[in-house]
C-alpha cells in the first residue's frame, strides 16, 4: 500500500523540489555580477567574473540533478516500509550527501578552469 505519510516521503520531496525550482530559477535568472547575495557564492566561483558565470549555470544544473535525485529517492518509501528513526536517518543523510555532491562537483569543475 502506498504511503504518503511517510517521514521519508515528506521530507525528500520537499527538500527535492525547493532544489530544483531553486535551480531553475538559478539557471533562468543568474546573478549578473559577483554578489554576495543570491547565486553559487564561494571563494573560488568568486575570483573572476568568467568563473562566477560558469559556477551560476554548473551549479544550477548540479542542483537540478539533486534535486531530482532526491524526489526519486522519496519513492522509496512509496513502496518499502522503513521506521520513523530510519526514514529519518536516511532522508537527512541523502540531502547532506545531495549538498556535499552539489558543493564536490561544482568546485571540482571550477578547479578546471584557467
Amino acid at each position: 500500500m502506498v504511503n504518503y505519510d511517510s517521514t521519508l516521503f515528506s521530507i525528500l520531496i520537499l527538500v527535492g523540489g525547493v532544489f530544483s525550482i531553486a535551480a531553475m530559477l538559478l539557471y533562468l535568472f543568474p546573478p549578473k555580477k559577483i554578489n554576495y547575495l543570491y547565486g553559487y557564492r564561494t571563494s573560488n566561483s568568486m575570483k573572476s567574473d568568467e568563473r562566477w558565470h560558469f559556477a551560476q549555470r554548473f551549479s544550477a544544473i548540479a542542483m537540478l540533478q539533486s534535486g531530482t535525485g532526491l524526489i526519486l529517492i522519496s519513492s522509496l518509501d512509496l513502496f518499502l516500509a522503513f521506521s520513523d528513526q530510519t526514514a529519518t536517518v536516511i532522508a537527512y543523510s541523502s540531502i547532506g550527501l545531495a549538498v556535499a555532491l552539489l558543493l564536490i562537483r561544482t568546485e571540482s569543475a571550477l578547479k578546471k578552469l584557467p
